[in-house]
């Protein structure tokens, strides 16, 4: 084998050996005009409700190359949106989220995993009332490519879980409406 083609590959070699050593973390500022947790319960057996929260604030930070990451999320408790105003007065009561005294939700994530390329779920901590309890969001999407207006790296997911509301102390009416709540969140967020 000659000198320039053994050279080629020894530093071919070492380019994918430090590739994985270069990347750098990005962090990710969420875009509160297009990011929308929402839940949805089914209400007496008639239907399936779903309302969001109107104001989301966080960061989140992703190592694509190394595979990790970490999410900080903030909800908005007062910005519930049933579609009816006087159900949202009514939902930010004690026996649902009493925002007067727990005006916010966090999630605080664990640990992340991928498969592949892709985001696959985000395991954390989720607090509604004063109350932590693990979960994990299983991503259903998850896409990063250059925004095309803010000319920054830009990355949304989609994504899902279920809790019990009465595990949060705001089980009231259950079980007429349902104990069980999906969360299925929308999010997108702008690299800092």
């Amino acid at each position: 084998m000659n000198k320039l083609l053994r050279l080629a590959i020894a530093s071919g070699f070492a380019a994918a050996v430090a590739a994985p050593a270069l990347a750098a973390p990005e962090t990710f500022n969420i875009d509160n005009s297009h990011t929308f947790p929402r839940f949805e319960y089914n209400h007496f057996g008639y239907s399936t409700q779903q309302s969001r929260f109107n104001k989301t604030t966080g960061t989140i930070t992703l190592d694509r190359a190394a595979k990790t990451g970490s999410v900080d999320v903030t909800i908005d408790a007062k910005s519930v949106d049933t579609g009816f105003a006087l159900f949202n007065e009514h939902i930010q009561g004690e026996d649902y989220f009493h925002t007067e005294k727990y005006p916010t939700i966090t999630f605080k994530s664990t640990g992340v995993k991928f498969a592949g390329d892709k985001l696959a779920s985000v395991a954390g901590n989720l607090t509604i009332k004063g109350v932590t309890k693990p979960v994990t969001l299983d991503v259903t999407s998850f896409h990063c490519m250059p925004h095309p207006m803010l000319k920054k790296l830009g990355c949304g997911a989609n994504a899902t879980t279920m809790i019990k509301r009465s595990e949060f102390g705001a089980g009231a009416n259950a079980p007429y409406v349902s104990d069980e709540v999906k969360l299925v969140i929308a999010v997108e967020a702008v690299q800092q």
